[in-house]
């Protein structure tokens, strides 16, 4: 089959390609490569797939309406895989624009492109920042998700939404996938699992919020990639039985699916710091302060409408994905 995978220079879009190219698909992968982070890291993941025969990149702004049209156009792609957007709960409060052009116009671009070319599965990345003031745990995809604390959490809940939209309005199928904190190698060096390593190798003092007392449901990488390509397999269909009044705000009439995809199994902030220290044999220097905007104290997965649905079950534990984190960090920074 031949696939789109946009955001492929990303943490999950270049793993998410390797995992493809594997099952022997062919891969078009398409990124901006902007300078939110160390673009060099975005370089070195695309370097991986320079003897791939299979594998095409274009560097491309999802934004371009033009460019995208005539994408999707030329190419005929099978399914899709959209994970590029503008990232980080933080950097959203300091520049909403980015997120507006990336996650709300380049979407669009990409139901576009789906639509006009009859793309037979759309996967989508949304994630777990939806669930904003919502206390309840574990988070379920029957929960109201209507109260997100940073813009980012609500440019990923209006790509749900706008997806539904295209679901029913053209029999496009779509699945949205609300990732929880990832984590492994070839990482996102905003992320606190990168930030702590590189921190605590180089002697520096890590900053820990709301004074330690947070939860978050860490997945391996590995993990995630087989979620999602286990997903795009399953292809939503009509359900004329359901309605509003009873049925599942993540299900539809339409060809949509919504699914949480994490670990299930939430880790206190100071544990899995505990567990790089461990890793490291380094003690790191800690500073702490309280909770920040944007942040929520707890994210936690219920995976069981994933599982039920593709059979995925994380399989990697926090001290082995964390080694793996480590070894890999070492090796590519060679510390």
């Amino acid at each position: 089959m031949k696939y789109l995978v946009t955001g492929a220079a990303g943490f999950i879009g270049a793993a998410t390609s390797q995992k493809l190219l594997a099952q022997g698909h062919v891969v078009v992968g398409v990124d901006n490569l902007n300078d939110y982070y160390d673009v060099n890291l975005k370089h070195a993941r695309l370097a991986q797939f320079e003897q791939h025969e299979s594998f095409t990149f274009i560097k491309l702004d999802i934004a371009d309406r033009a460019a995208m049209t005539e994408l999707f156009a030329r190419e005929q792609f099978d399914r899709v895989i959209h994970l590029a957007a503008q990232a980080g709960v933080r950097y959203s409060i300091e520049n909403p624009d980015a997120y507006a052009d990336s996650n709300i116009v380049g979407h669009l671009n990409v139901l576009e492109g789906c639509r006009h070319n009859k793309v037979a599965h759309l996967v989508y990345a949304s994630s777990s920042s939806v669930y904003g003031l919502n206390e309840k745990t574990p988070f379920e995809t029957t929960d109201t998700v209507d109260h997100p604390v940073s813009f980012y959490a609500a440019t990923k809940k209006a790509n749900e939404l706008m997806a539904h939209s295209y679901s029913h309005l053209y029999n496009l199928p779509t699945t949205g996938l609300r990732f929880f904190t990832v984590y492994g190698p070839w990482g996102r060096p905003d992320m606190a699992p990168f930030i702590f390593t590189k921190k605590m190798l180089d002697g520096d003092t890590i900053v820990i919020n709301n004074n330690g007392d947070m939860w978050r449901d860490f997945t391996y990488i590995d993990d995630i990639v087989e979620g999602v390509v286990r997903a795009a397999d399953v292809v939503p269909e009509r359900d004329d039985a359901w309605k509003v009044e009873t049925g599942s705000p993540a299900s539809s009439s339409a060809p949509f699916k919504v699914y949480n995809i994490g670990h299930g199994s939430p880790i206190n902030l100071m544990k899995f710091i505990e567990s790089i220290e461990s890793e490291l044999g380094i003690e790191a220097k800690k500073n702490f302060r309280e909770m920040q905007a944007g942040d929520v104290y707890k994210t936690y997965a219920d995976t069981q409408d994933l599982f039920a649905a593709t059979g995925y079950k994380p399989a990697v534990g926090v001290e082995q994905g964390v080694a793996e984190l480590i070894s890999w960090y070492k090796s590519f920074y060679n510390k």
